[in-house]
């Protein structure tokens, strides 16, 4: 395998959910196997059928931004998921991007702009009248995504 081939991450995005976190372990599991580097995306998007999302953080912190908040809520579970599992050390080489706008669109931009190898991501697992209203943003991925797509459910 060509070098520049083997630089192409493993891109996945992340909400702060535990389908995240089990996404991003699976993600880790890929990459050693695959010696792939692993890139953390967060899309920074404050959601109409979640509206405040990044407010939890920021009751005791007046005026910041949203960007910050969104900074420190990946920082804090990925610095949580580093505690929880020592011994995985891709963790702890994970490199972090941060976008603004909507998800589904960005995931797609940062997969392109990045050279992907892949996607891995969690998914609520929607059904039903819930998932035809509000879509599943794993879905429009799969449907979109230029490169391979895994999708990992937590217990």
């Amino acid at each position: 395998m060509v070098d520049k081939e083997r630089d192409k991450p493993i891109l996945v995005p992340v909400d702060f959910s535990s389908h995240s976190e089990a996404a991003l372990l699976k993600a880790c599991e890929l990459g050693d196997c695959m010696k792939r580097p692993i890139l953390v995306l967060h899309v920074v998007h404050d959601p109409g059928e979640m509206p405040g999302y990044y407010q939890r953080i920021a009751k005791k912190k007046q005026l910041l931004r949203i960007e910050d908040i969104a900074e420190e809520m990946l920082n804090d579970f990925l610095a949580r998921l580093i505690k929880k599992y020592p011994r995985e050390k891709q963790l702890k080489q994970i490199e972090k991007r941060l976008v603004i706008g909507l998800p589904v669109t960005r995931i797609l931009e940062v997969a392109q702009k990045s050279g992907a190898y892949m996607v891995v991501m969690g998914s609520q697992g929607r059904t039903g009248l819930n998932h035809l209203l509000l879509g599943s943003k794993a879905e429009q991925v799969v449907r979109l995504c230029p490169v391979p797509v895994t999708i990992v459910k937590s217990d």
